[in-house]
């Protein structure tokens, strides 16, 4: 796993975009540009601590969409898609792990590590190398990025 970093549509995307989530209230938690089949998506996920409604995808969506028409920062016509970063994410930034620092995630590696080829385990920290969690017991294990397919926030639904 390589920690995300923005291709230039997506960085103009992100600096237009975060005055306005951060104005109202909201976490600006990524930004993707993709080509599906012949069209182009601009999703941009947002969060914040009571969780995310369509309402909130809503109060967002207007300022963005009247600034993305008024800046016009990407030539090719897109379907705009504002949503939730959803309750098992996928970490992709290093601003992701400090944020997410002693919550549960959900790590699968490439291939089996110890036996193990997805583990749980509470996030410690993590740099451009490696990620580092422990089990319920405070046992501190070091994995490196490389090795690692993805990380997510993990939640027991039990």
């Amino acid at each position: 796993m390589k920690l995300k970093k923005f291709g230039g549509t997506e960085q103009k995307i992100y600096d237009l975009v975060k005055p306005i989530t951060d104005e109202l209230g909201y976490y600006l938690w990524d930004v993707c540009y993709v080509k599906e089949g012949a069209a182009w998506y601009l999703r941009i996920f947002i969060d914040c601590d009571e969780g995310i409604t369509i309402e909130d995808c809503e109060k967002v969506t207007e300022p963005v969409n009247k600034l993305l028409d008024e800046k016009d920062p990407i030539p090719q016509s897109y379907t705009l898609e504002i949503g939730s970063a959803g309750l098992e994410r996928e970490l992709l930034k290093e601003e992701h792990f400090e944020v997410c620092e002693g919550d549960k995630v959900r790590i699968r590696f490439i291939r089996s590590i110890d036996g193990e080829k997805e583990i749980a385990a509470y996030l410690k920290g993590a740099d451009k190398n490696e990620i580092t969690v422990c089990d319920e017991e405070e046992n501190e294990k070091k994995y490196l990025l490389s090795d690692i397919a993805f990380v997510k926030l993990w939640f027991d639904f039990e």
